[in-house]
């Protein structure tokens, strides 16, 4: 908890209280991925196994709120979103010039179900 603010700890309480469905101050391991996700973390399933398994829970175990805790801080410190994003362009940058064709991020994002105005896109397909 040293690590949250008291503002985030009330979020994530009031969110893993949704999933606590015998009240008991304990979810299913198998929500574990989807309160995370709400939380505005992206755990992978192979995350979520590693997290159970430093704490020797299995997938059909409970976690309780404090291990639930440092499970959310574990998961946030390993994500970079930006560094993340930055990744994901410089591996479409394929002449490495530290740019990408508008018209080709526009092409990626309209797949992904994002759209742009032509101004965003004028602008967009810088990576610094």
């Amino acid at each position: 908890a040293k690590f949250f603010t008291p503002a985030q700890i009330s979020e994530f309480k009031e969110c893993f209280s949704l999933y606590d469905k015998k009240q008991k101050g304990k979810i299913d391991s198998k929500d574990l991925i989807t309160i995370m996700r709400c939380l505005g973390t992206s755990p992978t399933p192979g995350e979520i196994e590693r997290h159970l398994q430093v704490h020797k829970l299995g997938k059909t175990g409970e976690v309780d709120f404090s291990t639930f805790l440092i499970m959310m801080h574990r998961q946030m410190q390993q994500e970079d979103p930006k560094k993340e994003i930055l990744e994901a362009f410089r591996m479409t940058d394929k002449q490495k010039k530290g740019f990408i064709q508008a018209s080709e991020l526009r092409a990626k994002l309209t797949t992904l179900g994002e759209k742009l105005t032509n101004r965003e896109g004028k602008y967009a397909g810088r990576l610094s």
